[in-house]
C-alpha cells in the first residue's frame, strides 16, 4: 500500500487489477484508515480514472451479495449519480415504475439520499417497502409489477468498510459516484444520469468497457436527469446527440418547478401525485421525459414520439400507479 500511496502522491494512476486489490484488502480490514482516507483523497484530487473505477466495481462485485436475473431478456437500471445539489423529487424512481407500467423489466438499484432530502430508497421506505435480498421476493416482485428494487446496502457489503472514512472526511470521494455502476443483478441496459461533462465521459467509457447496453445523459445546467430546464447530452452504444425539451414534445420548464421540497415527505407527495395524475404539468412532464428515455434504450426501433406515447399510456391509464401498489403489497 505504501508503495500505492507514494505512486498516486505522485500522479501517477493505478490499474484496474490494482485498484480491485486494494478494495479488497480493505474489506479483508488490512489497511488502516490513515491509508484508506490517503487513498481516497489522492484519487478525488487527481480525479478517478476508467481503470480505476472499474477496479473498485470489480472489487465492490465481488465481495457483493449478486443477484441472478440473467433468465430475463432485458432488464433496465435507472438512476442518477446524485451530487448535482438541486434537490429535486424522485424523478428516476417514479419514471421507473412508469417504464414498468409500460410493460418493459426494471432492476432499479439505490440508496437513500446522499445531497438531497430523499433518495429512492428513502421514498420507498416511506411507502411501508421493506427492502430485501430474497432472490424469490425479487422474482415476484420483476414478474408481478415489473420491477424490483435493489437496496444498495444489502448487497455491496464492501461499502459499509469505507463508511467511517467517508463519513469523517465529509467530502465527496470516488464512491459516491459508484453506485450507479455496482448493481448486483448487472442488467444488460442501463440509462445513468450524470452531473457534469467529466463524470460523463468517465461512465460512457466504463460502459464502453462493460460491454452493457446503455445510456448517459446529462443536462447543461447540472442536473443528472433530464430535467427539461436545459437541453441535455445523451450517449448511447450507437449514437451522441443533443436535445432540447422541445424535441420530445415538452416545454421548458423552472427549476422551482421541480424542486423535491424540503423533507421527505413532500418529496414523497409530489411523487405520489405524479403516479396519481394530480401533480403539476412540469412533474408530470419531467418524469415521461425520463421514463421514455429509458424506453428507448430498452427498444431502440421506437422513434422519441413513440417512447414518450408509451409512457404518457402508462402513466394516465393508471399502469403505473397500478405498478407501485403491486410493488408495495409484494414488498411490504
Amino acid at each position: 500500500m505504501k508503495t500505492y500511496l507514494t505512486r498516486l502522491a505522485g500522479g501517477d494512476t493505478l490499474s484496474r487489477e490494482e485498484t480491485r486489490e486494494i478494495l479488497l484488502r480493505i474489506t479483508r480490514s488490512e489497511l488502516n484508515d490513515c491509508q484508506i482516507a490517503a487513498f481516497l483523497m489522492a484519487i478525488q484530487t487527481r480525479g478517478i480514472t476508467v481503470d480505476e473505477i472499474l477496479g473498485l466495481r470489480d472489487g465492490i462485485l465481488e465481495t457483493g451479495k449478486s443477484v441472478d436475473l440473467s433468465d430475463y431478456d432485458n432488464t433496465l437500471d435507472i438512476v442518477g449519480t446524485g451530487g448535482d445539489g438541486k434537490n429535486t423529487f424522485n424523478i428516476s424512481t417514479c419514471a421507473a415504475f412508469v417504464i414498468a407500467g409500460a410493460g418493459y423489466k426494471v432492476t432499479k438499484h439505490g440508496n437513500g439520499g446522499s445531497t438531497s432530502v430523499s433518495g429512492a430508497s428513502n421514498v420507498l421506505m416511506n411507502h411501508g417497502v421493506k427492502f430485501t435480498d430474497n432472490i424469490d421476493t425479487l422474482r415476484r416482485s420483476l414478474d408481478e409489477a415489473g420491477i424490483c428494487y435493489l437496496h444498495a446496502p444489502l448487497f455491496a457489503y464492501g461499502m459499509k468498510f469505507v463508511g467511517p472514512v467517508r463519513k469523517a472526511l465529509g467530502i465527496p470521494t470516488c464512491f459516491n459516484i459508484l453506485g450507479p455502476l455496482v448493481n448486483p443483478s448487472r442488467p444488460k441496459s442501463s440509462l445513468h444520469g450524470t452531473a457534469t461533462p467529466a463524470q460523463m465521459r468517465l461512465y460512457t467509457n466504463a460502459h464502453q468497457r462493460i460491454g452493457d447496453n446503455f445510456g448517459v445523459l446529462s443536462s447543461y445546467d447540472g442536473y443528472d436527469e433530464i430535467s427539461l430546464t436545459s437541453g441535455f447530452k445523451l450517449i448511447t452504444n450507437n449514437f451522441e446527440k443533443v436535445f432540447t425539451p422541445k424535441d420530445l414534445g415538452f416545454n421548458y420548464v423552472e427549476p422551482a418547478e421541480i424542486y423535491g421540497g424540503e423533507t421527505a415527505a413532500d418529496a414523497m407527495k409530489i411523487f405520489d401525485s405524479v403516479l396519481e395524475g394530480t401533480s403539476t404539468e412540469a412533474q408530470k412532464n419531467v418524469v415521461l421525459a425520463n421514463a421514455a428515455c429509458g424506453i428507448s434504450i430498452m427498444d431502440r426501433n421506437l422513434s422519441i414520439a413513440e417512447s414518450v406515447a408509451l409512457a404518457q399510456e402508462s402513466l394516465e391509464s393508471g399502469k403505473a400507479l397500478s405498478a407501485l401498489k403491486k410493488f408495495i403489497e409484494i414488498n411490504s
